[in-house]
């Protein structure tokens, strides 16, 4: 089956051409003018994997994905004008998995598209059910259920932040730097830059912190990376 891609602008000229273009890839598209309709539509129709412009009328970006964050982790990219790094950091801070800055090449929308959709098939495939579950003190990490819990509670986590965390928790004490949580994350062939990678790790800690106001297990080191602490 064709994975389907919500496709979310209010430029018609944007969700033709793109839209087209996805289509001629193999994938199922479905458009939207603003968030307050795609919300409802992919509420009724769930998606694989949702592109967003976050300048929007009704519903913006930035609301439609803090809905969707409630009950559902499927990936999301955010397309954000050329000059508004604002916008970009507080949408990765948001639960988005990647970003790109309009104008864009529809052939890097179409390779980061499949590399989220490859990263949550694997998330989510035999290769994730073999995988044995990753016990580091109070946290869990069971891959073959993307599931993570501190403490014994549950911790929702996107498929970046699970595959940060895992990259993290296998090798504690051990310090990652962020090409090499880059790799983990998004695949050795896709680059996003240092602002990405921090984002989501402070997405992560927020979360933690949501749980257990003492969590303090991953660690910056200022210049060279992040390490979870070996207890």
């Amino acid at each position: 089956m064709p994975n389907t891609i919500a496709l979310v602008d209010d430029d018609r000229n944007i969700l033709t051409s793109v839209g087209m273009a996805l289509e001629a890839e193999g994938f199922t598209v479905r458009s939207y003018t603003d968030g307050a309709e795609a919300l409802k539509g992919i509420t009724a129709q769930p998606v694989d994997l949702a592109v967003l412009d976050i300048k929007m009328p009704r519903m913006d970006g930035m609301e439609l994905l803090s809905h969707l964050r409630k009950d559902s982790a499927i990936p999301v990219i955010f397309l954000t004008s050329k000059d508004d790094e604002v916008d970009e950091v507080l949408g990765l801070r948001m639960g988005a998995d990647d970003y790109i800055k309009k104008p864009f090449s529809q052939r890097l929308l179409v390779e980061r598209i499949r590399a989220l959709l490859r990263r949550g098939e694997l998330a989510r495939g035999t290769e994730a059910e073999s995988e044995p579950a990753i016990q580091r003190g109070e946290l869990r990490l069971d891959p073959g259920r993307h599931q993570c819990t501190w403490k014994g509670l549950n911790v929702d986590l996107t498929v970046t932040e699970f595959l940060l965390l895992k990259s993290l928790a296998l090798r504690p004490g051990h310090v990652k730097s962020r090409d090499q949580l880059m790799d983990g994350a998004y695949g050795e062939h896709i680059y996003v830059d240092d602002r990405t990678i921090d984002s989501h790790v402070k997405r992560l800690r927020k979360k933690f912190k949501e749980v257990d106001t003492d969590f303090a297990q991953i660690e910056t080191l200022y210049g060279v990376g992040y390490r979870y602490r070996d207890n």
